[in-house]
Protein backbone atom coordinates (compact mmCIF):
# COMPACT_ATOMS: atom_id res chain seq x y z
CA UNK A 1 0.00 0.00 0.00
CA UNK A 2 1.24 3.49 -0.84
CA UNK A 3 0.18 6.63 1.04
CA UNK A 4 0.77 10.23 0.03
CA UNK A 5 1.18 12.77 2.83
CA UNK A 6 0.43 16.43 2.13
CA UNK A 7 2.69 18.87 3.95
CA UNK A 8 4.13 22.35 3.76
CA UNK A 9 7.66 22.55 2.43
CA UNK A 10 9.49 24.16 5.36
CA UNK A 11 12.19 22.17 7.11
CA UNK A 12 10.06 21.92 10.25
CA UNK A 13 6.93 20.84 8.35
CA UNK A 14 8.91 18.17 6.50
CA UNK A 15 10.40 16.93 9.78
CA UNK A 16 6.89 16.60 11.18
CA UNK A 17 5.59 14.79 8.09
CA UNK A 18 8.56 12.39 8.20
CA UNK A 19 7.80 11.67 11.86
CA UNK A 20 4.27 10.64 10.90
CA UNK A 21 5.58 8.60 7.96
CA UNK A 22 8.10 6.75 10.13
CA UNK A 23 5.43 5.93 12.70
CA UNK A 24 3.11 4.58 10.02
CA UNK A 25 5.78 2.34 8.47
CA UNK A 26 6.93 1.20 11.91
CA UNK A 27 3.43 0.00 12.72
CA UNK A 28 2.93 -1.52 9.25
CA UNK A 29 6.14 -2.16 7.24
CA UNK A 30 4.00 -3.09 4.23
CA UNK A 31 3.04 0.56 3.71
CA UNK A 32 5.26 2.92 1.71
CA UNK A 33 4.89 6.67 2.18
CA UNK A 34 5.56 9.60 -0.14
CA UNK A 35 5.65 13.25 0.95
CA UNK A 36 3.91 15.79 -1.30
CA UNK A 37 4.94 19.38 -0.56
CA UNK A 38 2.29 22.06 -1.06
CA UNK A 39 2.75 25.82 -0.77
CA UNK A 40 0.04 27.54 1.28
CA UNK A 41 -1.09 31.15 1.30
CA UNK A 42 0.75 31.72 4.55
CA UNK A 43 3.98 30.51 2.93
CA UNK A 44 3.57 32.87 -0.02
CA UNK A 45 2.97 36.08 1.95
CA UNK A 46 6.04 36.83 4.06
CA UNK A 47 6.06 40.62 4.06
CA UNK A 48 3.12 41.13 6.45
CA UNK A 49 2.21 39.96 9.97
CA UNK A 50 -0.23 37.04 10.02
CA UNK A 51 -2.70 39.16 11.98
CA UNK A 52 -2.84 41.63 9.07
CA UNK A 53 -3.40 38.99 6.39
CA UNK A 54 -6.64 37.73 7.92
CA UNK A 55 -8.67 34.70 6.96
CA UNK A 56 -8.62 31.16 8.28
CA UNK A 57 -6.57 28.20 7.17
CA UNK A 58 -3.60 30.28 6.04
CA UNK A 59 -1.31 27.25 6.41
CA UNK A 60 -3.82 24.48 5.73
CA UNK A 61 -6.35 25.38 2.99
CA UNK A 62 -4.29 24.35 -0.07
CA UNK A 63 -3.28 21.08 1.58
CA UNK A 64 -6.91 20.36 2.46
CA UNK A 65 -7.89 21.01 -1.15
CA UNK A 66 -5.35 18.39 -2.23
CA UNK A 67 -6.79 15.99 0.32
CA UNK A 68 -10.34 16.52 -0.92
CA UNK A 69 -9.47 16.01 -4.59
CA UNK A 70 -7.38 12.90 -3.91
CA UNK A 71 -3.91 14.23 -4.66
CA UNK A 72 -2.88 13.21 -1.13
CA UNK A 73 -4.26 10.61 1.28
CA UNK A 74 -3.62 12.44 4.55
CA UNK A 75 -2.29 15.76 5.73
CA UNK A 76 0.03 16.66 8.60
CA UNK A 77 -0.39 20.06 10.24
CA UNK A 78 0.90 21.93 13.24
CA UNK A 79 -2.22 21.80 15.41
CA UNK A 80 -2.19 25.53 16.12
CA UNK A 81 -2.62 26.21 12.37
CA UNK A 82 -5.82 24.16 12.03
CA UNK A 83 -9.13 26.13 12.03
CA UNK A 84 -11.73 24.98 14.55
CA UNK A 85 -14.14 24.11 11.73
CA UNK A 86 -12.71 21.89 9.00
CA UNK A 87 -13.77 21.83 5.38
CA UNK A 88 -16.70 19.53 4.72
CA UNK A 89 -15.68 15.93 4.16
CA UNK A 90 -12.53 16.15 6.29
CA UNK A 91 -11.76 15.06 9.84
CA UNK A 92 -8.95 14.97 12.39
CA UNK A 93 -8.11 11.28 12.51
CA UNK A 94 -5.33 11.65 15.10
CA UNK A 95 -3.56 14.14 17.33
CA UNK A 96 -0.07 13.02 18.23
CA UNK A 97 1.62 13.34 21.61
CA UNK A 98 2.43 16.93 22.40
CA UNK A 99 5.98 18.27 22.48
CA UNK A 100 6.91 21.01 24.99
CA UNK A 101 4.14 23.63 24.47
CA UNK A 102 6.00 26.60 25.94
CA UNK A 103 7.37 29.65 24.16
CA UNK A 104 11.10 30.34 24.31
CA UNK A 105 13.38 33.35 24.06
CA UNK A 106 16.61 33.23 22.07
CA UNK A 107 19.30 35.90 22.31
CA UNK A 108 22.90 36.01 21.16
CA UNK A 109 24.30 37.21 24.48
CA UNK A 110 22.33 34.88 26.81
CA UNK A 111 20.18 37.70 28.16
CA UNK A 112 16.68 36.76 29.30
CA UNK A 113 13.55 38.85 28.86
CA UNK A 114 13.85 40.20 32.42
CA UNK A 115 17.36 41.44 31.60
CA UNK A 116 16.37 43.61 28.64
CA UNK A 117 16.64 47.38 28.85
CA UNK A 118 13.92 49.84 27.91
CA UNK A 119 13.56 50.06 24.12
CA UNK A 120 15.11 46.65 23.43
CA UNK A 121 13.85 45.12 20.18
CA UNK A 122 12.29 41.66 20.36
CA UNK A 123 11.17 39.78 17.25
CA UNK A 124 8.12 37.55 16.93
CA UNK A 125 5.58 36.56 14.30
CA UNK A 126 2.83 36.12 16.90
CA UNK A 127 0.29 38.75 17.96
CA UNK A 128 -0.34 36.63 21.07
CA UNK A 129 3.29 36.80 22.16
CA UNK A 130 3.40 40.50 21.34
CA UNK A 131 0.40 41.29 23.52
CA UNK A 132 1.61 39.26 26.51
CA UNK A 133 5.08 40.82 26.20
CA UNK A 134 3.71 44.35 26.13
CA UNK A 135 1.48 43.58 29.09
CA UNK A 136 4.50 42.88 31.29
CA UNK A 137 7.19 44.86 29.46
CA UNK A 138 5.44 47.90 27.91
CA UNK A 139 8.77 49.62 27.19
CA UNK A 140 9.98 46.91 24.80
CA UNK A 141 9.81 47.40 21.04
CA UNK A 142 8.25 44.33 19.44
CA UNK A 143 9.26 43.73 15.80
CA UNK A 144 7.37 41.48 13.38
CA UNK A 145 9.57 38.71 11.93
CA UNK A 146 8.34 36.03 9.51
CA UNK A 147 10.01 33.06 7.88
CA UNK A 148 11.26 29.62 8.89
CA UNK A 149 13.16 29.01 12.12
CA UNK A 150 16.63 29.62 10.71
CA UNK A 151 15.47 32.82 8.98
CA UNK A 152 14.02 34.20 12.19
CA UNK A 153 17.11 33.25 14.17
CA UNK A 154 19.33 35.05 11.61
CA UNK A 155 17.20 38.17 12.00
CA UNK A 156 18.53 38.61 15.54
CA UNK A 157 21.67 39.92 13.86
CA UNK A 158 20.36 41.28 10.57
CA UNK A 159 17.50 43.22 12.22
CA UNK A 160 19.57 44.29 15.25
CA UNK A 161 17.28 42.49 17.70
CA UNK A 162 17.90 41.70 21.34
CA UNK A 163 16.32 38.32 20.64
CA UNK A 164 13.37 36.47 19.14
CA UNK A 165 10.50 34.48 20.60
CA UNK A 166 9.62 31.10 19.11
CA UNK A 167 7.83 27.88 20.04
CA UNK A 168 9.91 25.43 22.04
CA UNK A 169 8.50 22.49 20.07
CA UNK A 170 9.93 23.68 16.74
CA UNK A 171 13.35 24.36 18.22
CA UNK A 172 13.46 20.94 19.86
CA UNK A 173 12.25 19.09 16.77
CA UNK A 174 14.85 20.79 14.59
CA UNK A 175 17.68 19.94 16.99
CA UNK A 176 18.11 23.58 18.04
CA UNK A 177 17.27 23.26 21.74
CA UNK A 178 20.85 24.20 22.60
CA UNK A 179 20.26 27.69 21.21
CA UNK A 180 17.37 28.40 23.59
CA UNK A 181 18.29 31.10 26.10
CA UNK A 182 15.25 30.63 28.34
CA UNK A 183 11.87 28.90 28.47
CA UNK A 184 8.98 31.27 29.13
CA UNK A 185 6.73 30.53 32.10
CA UNK A 186 3.31 29.55 30.64
CA UNK A 187 1.63 31.54 33.40
CA UNK A 188 3.28 34.64 31.91
CA UNK A 189 2.71 33.88 28.22
CA UNK A 190 0.00 31.24 27.87
CA UNK A 191 0.88 28.92 24.96
CA UNK A 192 -1.08 29.13 21.72
CA UNK A 193 -4.06 26.85 21.32
CA UNK A 194 -2.72 23.54 20.06
CA UNK A 195 0.94 24.59 20.32
CA UNK A 196 3.35 21.65 20.30
CA UNK A 197 0.86 19.10 18.93
CA UNK A 198 0.62 17.58 15.45
CA UNK A 199 -2.69 16.94 13.68
CA UNK A 200 -3.32 14.23 11.09
CA UNK A 201 -6.23 15.05 8.79
CA UNK A 202 -8.00 12.54 6.53
CA UNK A 203 -11.11 12.28 4.38
CA UNK A 204 -14.21 11.25 6.32
CA UNK A 205 -15.07 8.44 3.94
CA UNK A 206 -11.58 6.90 3.75
CA UNK A 207 -11.87 4.23 6.42
CA UNK A 208 -8.61 2.51 5.46
CA UNK A 209 -6.44 5.61 5.97
CA UNK A 210 -8.46 6.62 9.02
CA UNK A 211 -7.82 3.23 10.63
CA UNK A 212 -4.08 3.44 9.90
CA UNK A 213 -3.63 6.97 11.24
CA UNK A 214 -5.93 6.56 14.25
CA UNK A 215 -3.26 4.31 15.79
CA UNK A 216 -1.05 7.40 16.14
CA UNK A 217 -3.58 9.26 18.28
CA UNK A 218 -2.52 10.24 21.81
CA UNK A 219 -5.76 10.33 23.86
CA UNK A 220 -4.50 12.64 26.63
CA UNK A 221 -3.20 15.21 24.13
CA UNK A 222 -6.38 14.93 22.07
CA UNK A 223 -8.56 15.61 25.10
CA UNK A 224 -6.55 18.69 26.06
CA UNK A 225 -6.59 20.00 22.50
CA UNK A 226 -10.36 19.51 22.47
CA UNK A 227 -10.69 21.81 25.48
CA UNK A 228 -8.46 24.47 23.92
CA UNK A 229 -10.21 24.38 20.55
CA UNK A 230 -13.64 24.59 22.18
CA UNK A 231 -12.46 27.81 23.84
CA UNK A 232 -11.29 29.22 20.50
CA UNK A 233 -14.49 28.11 18.78
CA UNK A 234 -16.61 29.96 21.33
CA UNK A 235 -14.44 33.06 21.10
CA UNK A 236 -14.88 33.09 17.34
CA UNK A 237 -11.41 34.52 16.87
CA UNK A 238 -8.18 33.64 15.15
CA UNK A 239 -4.76 35.16 14.67
CA UNK A 240 -6.29 38.67 14.51
CA UNK A 241 -6.95 38.61 18.26
CA UNK A 242 -4.37 37.78 20.92
CA UNK A 243 -5.98 35.00 22.91
CA UNK A 244 -4.69 31.78 24.39
CA UNK A 245 -5.88 28.67 26.16
CA UNK A 246 -3.71 25.86 27.46
CA UNK A 247 -4.86 22.61 29.04
CA UNK A 248 -2.70 20.20 31.01
CA UNK A 249 -3.89 16.79 32.16
CA UNK A 250 -2.75 15.61 35.58
CA UNK A 251 -4.12 12.16 36.45
CA UNK A 252 -7.90 12.64 36.29
CA UNK A 253 -7.83 16.44 36.40
CA UNK A 254 -7.68 19.18 33.76
CA UNK A 255 -5.73 22.34 34.60
CA UNK A 256 -6.66 25.08 32.15
CA UNK A 257 -5.39 28.64 31.72
CA UNK A 258 -6.93 31.08 29.29
CA UNK A 259 -6.72 34.79 28.46
CA UNK A 260 -7.74 37.46 26.00
CA UNK A 261 -5.40 40.44 25.64
CA UNK A 262 -5.66 43.70 23.77
CA UNK A 263 -2.92 43.88 21.10
CA UNK A 264 -1.36 46.83 22.97
CA UNK A 265 -0.97 44.66 26.09
CA UNK A 266 -3.79 46.21 28.13
CA UNK A 267 -6.42 45.38 29.13
CA UNK A 268 -6.04 41.67 29.78
CA UNK A 269 -8.63 39.21 31.07
CA UNK A 270 -7.38 35.90 32.48
CA UNK A 271 -8.82 32.84 34.17
CA UNK A 272 -7.54 29.52 35.50
CA UNK A 273 -9.66 26.45 36.16
CA UNK A 274 -9.15 22.99 37.62
CA UNK A 275 -11.76 20.34 36.95
CA UNK A 276 -12.39 16.68 36.17
CA UNK A 277 -10.71 15.22 33.10
CA UNK A 278 -13.06 14.49 30.24
CA UNK A 279 -15.35 17.46 30.85
CA UNK A 280 -15.70 18.65 27.25
CA UNK A 281 -17.56 21.76 28.37
CA UNK A 282 -14.58 23.34 30.14
CA UNK A 283 -13.33 25.20 27.06
CA UNK A 284 -16.71 26.82 26.38
CA UNK A 285 -17.15 27.59 30.07
CA UNK A 286 -13.75 29.30 30.20
CA UNK A 287 -14.64 31.40 27.16
CA UNK A 288 -17.99 32.45 28.63
CA UNK A 289 -16.31 33.37 31.93
CA UNK A 290 -13.85 35.68 30.15
CA UNK A 291 -16.54 37.16 27.89
CA UNK A 292 -18.62 38.11 30.93
CA UNK A 293 -15.59 39.77 32.56
CA UNK A 294 -14.51 42.03 29.74
CA UNK A 295 -13.14 39.88 26.92
CA UNK A 296 -16.12 40.87 24.77
CA UNK A 297 -15.10 44.53 25.01
CA UNK A 298 -11.57 43.67 23.85
CA UNK A 299 -12.88 41.54 20.99
CA UNK A 300 -15.32 44.24 19.85
CA UNK A 301 -12.54 46.83 19.93
CA UNK A 302 -10.32 44.65 17.74
CA UNK A 303 -12.86 42.91 15.50
CA UNK A 304 -15.70 45.44 15.43
CA UNK A 305 -18.90 46.06 17.35
CA UNK A 306 -20.70 43.29 15.45
CA UNK A 307 -18.54 40.60 17.10
CA UNK A 308 -20.57 37.79 18.66
CA UNK A 309 -19.52 34.58 20.45
CA UNK A 310 -19.13 31.50 18.29
CA UNK A 311 -21.20 28.35 18.73
CA UNK A 312 -20.97 26.50 22.03
CA UNK A 313 -20.31 23.25 20.22
CA UNK A 314 -17.33 20.95 20.03
CA UNK A 315 -15.08 21.94 17.09
CA UNK A 316 -14.38 19.45 14.29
Amino acid sequence: MRLKIGTRGSALALWQARLVASNITRLDPGISVELITIKTQGDKILDAPLSKIGGKGLFTKEIEDALLDGRVDLAVHSMKDVPTQLLGGLQLAAIMKREDPRDVFISLDDRKLDDLERGSRVGTSSLRRTAFLLNRFPKLEVVSVRGNLETRLRKIETENLSGVMLAAAGMIRMGLAGRITSYVDPEFIIPAIGQGALAIETRENDRVVETITARLNHPETAQCIGVERAFLNRMGGGCQVPMAAHCVCECDVFNVMAAVVHPDGMPIVRHAYRGPRGDTGIGTMMADFLIERGASDILKTVLGEDWEPGPATRPT
